[in-house]
């Protein structure tokens, strides 16, 4: 672990400040938001543990903005005994499940904590989403740069693989899989819009983030087009021999 937390790349250059008006929707969304889902989330707290032993909120080292590591706070959805040490990755019909904890993943309920982190300003509602320090080796090259900006709950990657853990195919290792195939493509996705976001495209996505929740497909538009590619590719078992790379039409 030791060794992974150093590979994360500390961005040493200076950054100009945040957008304050993008600071400040966040602040008085996430503030409205902890008051207003209160009630609820302190039944789904209570609901976590009364169905298995062991804490209600799942914390996790992720990486933010500049490299720099924050605390990432979300409802528990695994059983306690297999949150250290296991697989960095959400599959399928993962066993580590509790029933709840299925719940919560397919309406995202667990990621309501998250509104605390945006208070505090380890997240944004809009931005990349925060990977885990087990692929702080995923941040070379062109991909450095999703390090410039503050990760968030919402985004272009978000709502393309609103249903991520459908996408493994059988039988490949999901690392290796997300390494090779799924961050790269989710880090062009997030690089072409945050190159040129405004206040206005960021509460469009952050709607579209929300909507998604509540339909069966990912929202179309510019980053479920390109997702098509993904999703093309996962269903015609693409990791078979012969099959054409897909990365190459995301990469156009």
């Amino acid at each position: 672990m030791e060794r992974l937390m150093k590979r994360v790349v500390v961005r040493r250059r200076p950054h100009g400040p945040r957008s304050l008006p993008r600071r400040a929707i966040d602040i008085l969304v996430a503030l409205a938001g902890l008051v207003i889902l209160a009630p609820l989330m302190l039944l789904i707290a209570l609901a976590v543990r009364l169905e298995t032993p062991g804490p209600a909120l799942f914390s996790q080292i992720r990486i933010g903005r500049e490299g720099r590591h924050f605390v990432l706070y979300k409802f528990r959805k695994f059983h306690c005994r297999t949150q250290a040490g296991d697989r960095p990755l959400t599959l399928r019909d993962d066993p580590r499940f509790t029933r709840l904890g299925r719940v919560l993943e397919r309406t995202k309920l667990d990621e309501l904590p998250q509104l605390w982190n945006v208070l505090r300003g380890d997240m944004s509602l809009v931005g990349p989403r925060p990977e885990t320090l087990d692929f702080a080796d995923c941040f070379q090259g062109p991909y450095r740069a999703v390090l410039d900006h503050t990760p968030g709950i919402f985004g272009p990657s978000q709502v393309a693989c609103r249903h991520e853990a459908t996408l493994y195919p059988e039988g490949c290792d999901p690392r290796e899989f997300y390494r090779a195939f799924l961050f790269p493509m989710k880090a062009r996705l997030d690089l072409a819009y945050y190159a040129r976001r405004t206040v206005l495209s960021d509460l469009a996505w952050a709607w579209r983030g929300i909507w998604s929740v509540f339909s069966l497909s990912s929202m179309p538009g510019e980053a479920g087009d390109r997702f098509a590619a993904l999703e093309d590719w996962v269903v015609g078992h693409g990791t078979r021999r012969g099959r054409a790379d897909p990365a190459a039409s995301l990469r156009r």
